[in-house]
C-alpha cells in the first residue's frame, strides 16, 4: 500500500454540493457505475442525513455498485453517523467518513463549542461509527486554518478510538503547496498509530491540484478528487490532474507509486460528469478538455506531425482523447494544410497547394476554424489553380439597403496592374457583376445561379456555382467561396470569366476544363 495512492472519489458528495447541481437517484447511479468502470477505490456517494433524497441515492449505489468501497459522510453527531450507516450498509465494501471542525473560526462561530469539546466529540464519534464497519476516515474540517498542535491532538484521539484513515481536509483552499506538504510530514511525525493520511483540497486559489501532490511527496497516500474537478466554490482537486501528474511524472514522484485508475476511462467519465450536472468542461482544461490535445500554431501543428512528443506529454489515447487535433485556423501552417488534405485523400501539390493554401490563409481570418467540408470547397474552387488566370480579384466593396441603391466597386489585378470600376444593379450582386464585366469588357449573361452554405453557423461559407455564357456563345461554369455571399458570387462571376478568357486564348474544348467542385485528378 505504501507504493499505492488511493484514489478516493467526491464526485457525489462534495462535487454534487455545487451551486445548481442537483443529481436524481439514477443520475447518481449512472455516474457511479461509470466511476467503478474509472477503478476509483472509494466512492464518497453522498451525505445520507441530508436529506431523503441523498439518502436513497447512497443507499442505491450501495446495493448496486460493485468494486469501489461505498462511504458515507457523516457529522460526529451519532444520529448522522447512524443514517449513514444505514444507507451504505448493503455494500459489499464499507466506509464511514466522520468530520467535525477544529479551526478557532469554525469551533466558536459554527460549532459554538471548545476545544475540548471538540476533541471529545471526535473520539466518540469514531468510536460510534466503529461499531458499525472497521473502515472509518476521520476529517478534522478546516485544517489548514487550525492550530497544528490541537488539531494532532484531535487526530490522536481519532487514531486512538479507530479511526484508519486521517484526511486533512484544505476545505477553504487557503493552503499553498510546501505548507501543506510540511504541514503533512509534520502529521506523521506527531501522530502515532496504523492510518493513512488524506488529503482534500479546494481550489479557491487554483491550488488544489498542486496541494494534493504537495501532500503525495510528503507521505499522503490517499488523495480525495472529483471529475473535473467540480466542487462548491471554485471547486476541488481534480481526479483526471491527479491521476495524470502521478503518471506523467513517475520520475518525480517514485516510479512505484501508482494508482488504480483506468486512465482510458477519463475522458468519458468527464463527459457523463458534465452532461448530468449540467456543468460544461472548460475548452482548455487540463487532460480531458476539447482543447488538451488540439494544436493550431504552424509551429507546434509542424512539431507534433513530425513527432508528437515535441508538443505533447501524454498520449491522447491513454486518456479516451483518441488522437492529437490538427485545428486548422488562421496560425495553422502549410505543413498542416497539406497534411490534413493528404488525410482526407485530397493529395495537392504544387501550384495548386500554393493557391489553396493561401486562400485559406485569407479565409482563416474571418472564420476561427475551418471544417474538413471548408477545404474540400477552397480545394474545389482552386481546382484550376495550376492556370495562369487572366484577371484576379484584389477587392470588393458593396452598398445596398431599402433606402440605398445598390453599388459595388471592384478591383480586379491584371499584369500587375489593378483596376478599378464602380457600377450599381438590382442588387449588391448584380453591382459587382456589372462591375466585373465593364473591367473585363465581356457582356455574356448569367444563366444558372445558385448559392450554399458550406458549414453551419453564422461564419459559414458561402459557396456560389453559375452558368456564364459569353455574347459568342462560349458555356462555362464558375465557382467562388467566401465568408461574404457577394464576394463569393464576385468570385464565381470572374472565374467563369476567366475561364472564357482562357478558352479564347488557346482554342480549348470547354468539356476538357475540369468542372468546379470536381476533386477529380487531385
Amino acid at each position: 500500500m505504501a507504493d499505492k495512492v488511493i484514489i478516493f472519489d467526491t464526485t457525489l458528495r462534495d462535487g454534487e454540493q455545487s451551486p445548481g447541481i442537483s443529481l436524481d437517484v439514477s443520475e447518481k447511479l449512472e455516474i457511479a457505475e461509470e466511476l467503478a468502470r474509472l477503478g476509483v477505490d472509494y466512492i464518497e456517494a453522498g451525505f445520507p442525513i441530508a436529506s431523503q433524497g441523498d439518502f436513497e441515492g447512497v443507499q442505491a449505489i450501495a446495493g448496486s455498485v460493485k468494486g469501489p468501497v461505498i462511504c458515507g459522510l457523516s457529522r460526529t453527531a451519532r444520529s448522522d453517523i447512524d443514517r449513514a450507516w444505514e444507507a451504505i450498509e448493503p455494500a459489499e465494501k464499507t466506509r464511514i467518513h466522520v468530520f467535525i471542525a477544529t479551526s478557532p473560526t469554525h469551533m466558536e462561530h459554527k460549532l459554538r463549542m471548545t476545544p475540548e469539546q471538540v476533541r471529545r466529540e471526535a473520539g466518540a464519534a469514531v468510536a460510534h461509527a466503529r461499531q458499525y464497519t472497521a473502515d472509518v476516515e476521520f476529517s478534522p474540517e478546516d485544517a489548514s486554518r487550525s492550530d497544528f498542535d490541537f488539531m494532532c491532538q484531535v487526530l490522536q484521539e481519532a487514531v486512538d478510538n479507530g479511526a484508519t484513515t486521517l484526511n486533512i481536509p484544505d476545505t477553504v483552499g487557503f493552503a499553498v503547496p510546501s505548507e501543506f506538504a510540511e504541514r503533512i510530514r509534520r502529521i506523521r511525525q506527531k501522530v502515532s498509530g496504523d492510518y493513512t493520511i488524506s488529503a482534500h483540497c479546494h481550489n479557491d486559489l487554483g491550488l488544489a491540484v498542486a496541494n494534493s501532490l504537495a501532500a503525495v511527496s510528503a507521505g499522503a497516500r490517499q488523495v480525495e478528487c472529483t471529475v473535473n474537478g467540480i466542487g462548491e466554490r471554485a471547486g476541488n482537486a481534480a481526479l483526471e490532474e491527479i491521476v495524470m501528474a502521478l503518471d506523467t511524472r513517475a520520475d518525480y514522484f517514485g516510479e512505484g507509486l501508482t494508482t488504480s485508475i483506468n486512465t482510458e476511462e477519463l475522458a468519458r467519465a468527464s463527459r457523463i460528469v458534465s452532461r448530468l450536472t449540467g456543468y460544461p468542461v472548460q475548452y482548455n482544461k487540463a487532460v480531458v478538455g476539447r482543447n488538451a490535445f488540439a494544436h493550431e500554431s504552424g509551429i507546434h501543428q509542424h512539431g507534433v506531425l513530425s513527432e508528437r512528443t515535441t508538443y505533447e506529454i501524454m498520449d491522447p489515447s491513454v486518456v479516451g482523447q483518441g488522437e492529437s487535433k490538427i485545428v486548422l485556423g488562421k496560425h495553422s501552417g502549410r505543413h498542416a494544410f497539406a497534411d490534413t488534405l493528404e488525410k482526407m485523400g485530397i493529395p495537392i501539390h504544387g501550384e495548386a497547394l500554393n493557391a489553396a493554401f493561401a486562400r485559406f490563409k485569407e479565409l482563416a481570418d474571418r472564420k476561427v476554424q475551418l471544417t474538413e467540408a471548408d477545404l474540400e470547397a477552397i480545394v474545389a474552387e482552386e481546382i484550376g489553380g495550376e492556370f495562369e488566370h487572366a484577371y484576379e480579384l484584389s477587392a470588393v466593396e458593396a452598398h445596398g439597403g431599402t433606402a440605398l441603391s445598390p453599388n459595388a466597386t471592384v478591383a480586379l489585378r491584371r499584369n500587375g496592374e489593378v483596376l478599378e470600376a464602380h457600377a450599381s444593379g438590382d442588387g449588391m450582386i448584380d453591382a459587382a457583376c456589372t462591375a466585373i464585366k465593364e473591367l473585363t469588357g465581356m457582356n455574356g449573361r448569367l444563366t444558372d445561379y445558385n448559392v450554399t452554405s458550406v458549414t453551419g453557423g453564422v461564419d459559414a461559407l458561402a459557396d456560389v456555382t453559375l452558368q456564364y455564357t459569353s455574347e459568342d456563345g462560349l458555356k462555362v461554369s464558375g465557382r467562388g467561396l467566401s465568408t461574404d455571399v457577394v464576394e463569393a458570387s464576385a468570385r464565381a462571376f470572374l472565374n467563369a470569366i476567366n475561364k472564357v478568357a482562357r478558352l479564347r486564348a488557346s482554342g480549348e474544348d470547354p468539356d476538357a476544363i475540369r468542372r468546379p467542385g470536381s476533386l477529380r485528378g487531385l
